[in-house]
């Protein structure tokens, strides 16, 4: 659903006038003056959606940055209208509300109005809504790699629901984080009494790599150094992610454990933001033997005072 479309307003509408469309189509679709009408009461749930995300602040900067499919891969139905009382909205409208009308009260909390209107396609009316219940979501842990994290991925994969195997395709946003939950909506189990399907939630691990281990948006690698070039300074490799190369500068007198910086080739932050950074975590290689010439030569370094 594309919530500006629903509304019919433009993306840079400001919040009068996105609270004014919402105003003259809630009253329009509103199931007291449409009973028994399926198309008004599924168009009078998708406005109430598209309000609930654009006249938030918070949901609404996540969708213009993410757009809509991947805002719905982060935001279940229950967040979306976390807050959200249609109630109140609709008496300063001077319509619903205790007057009769449908009660949606405390549907952003998980209430049963909340779960059979908005998330269970069961009919409403005066009387209330009594729908089959919703099949139970599902969790998964998903494991991705950084080089997915980096340019982002569409993964295909085989999971059992109820026994049955089902194949789904999942896109992996650039710069998603471990712990994050990407929802496929339908995915969950049956309803047993005819209701809708549940939701499944991958939940994101991302697995080592090789060369980086990430620290939010940075990357951090390791490069090991001999005591002579610690003391006199050298040049090392870096390959990034994407493949590129650069040639950092050690200055001489390094410490152990100084990092060295290439700014912007790190991780980047969501699907649309800037990237991090590459740290490279210096050592100091300490030689568990010694020929007797390198022995002579660390004894006349100890004499000198190094």
């Amino acid at each position: 659903m594309e919530y500006y479309q629903t509304l019919g307003v433009s993306k840079s509408a400001s919040a009068a006038e996105i609270k004014k469309a919402y105003r003259q189509l809630a009253l329009k679709y509103h199931p007291d003056k449409n009973q028994g009408d399926k198309a008004a009461e599924g168009k009078f749930k998708e406005i109430n959606e598209a309000y609930a995300v654009l006249s938030d602040a918070e949901k609404k900067q996540q969708y213009d940055t993410y757009g809509s499919t991947d805002f719905h891969q982060r935001y279940s139905q229950e967040d979306i209208f976390r807050n959200f009382d249609l109630n109140d909205i609709l008496r300063q409208f001077g319509a619903g509300g205790g007057n009769g009308s449908t009660n949606f009260r405390n549907m952003g909390n998980g209430s049963q109005s909340f779960q059979s209107f908005f998330g269970q396609g069961g009919g409403c009316g005066a009387g209330g809504c009594q729908p089959p219940a919703k099949g139970q979501d599902l969790t998964y842990q998903l494991s991705v790699t950084l080089d997915d994290v980096m340019h982002g991925a569409e993964k295909n994969i085989t999971l059992r629901t109820n026994g049955t195997p089902q194949n789904v395709t999942v896109k992996i946003p650039k710069g998603i984080e471990a712990g994050k939950k990407l929802r496929l909506k339908g995915k969950g189990s049956p309803s047993p009494q005819g209701g809708a399907p549940g939701d499944m939630y991958l939940k994101v691990e991302v697995s080592p790599h090789d060369l980086f281990v990430r620290d939010g948006d940075d990357l951090i690698c390791e490069k090991r150094l001999s005591f002579s070039d610690a003391c006199l300074g050298t040049k090392v490799e870096v390959e990034t992610l994407d493949g590129k190369k650069f040639m950092v500068t050690v200055p001489s007198g390094v410490q152990q454990d100084a990092r060295l910086r290439i700014k912007g080739h790190g991780l980047p932050s969501g699907p649309l933001g800037s990237r991090g950074d590459i740290y490279v975590k210096l050592g100091v290689n300490v030689p568990e033997q010694l020929s007797p010439e390198q022995e002579k030569l660390v004894l006349s370094l100890q004499e000198a005072g190094l």
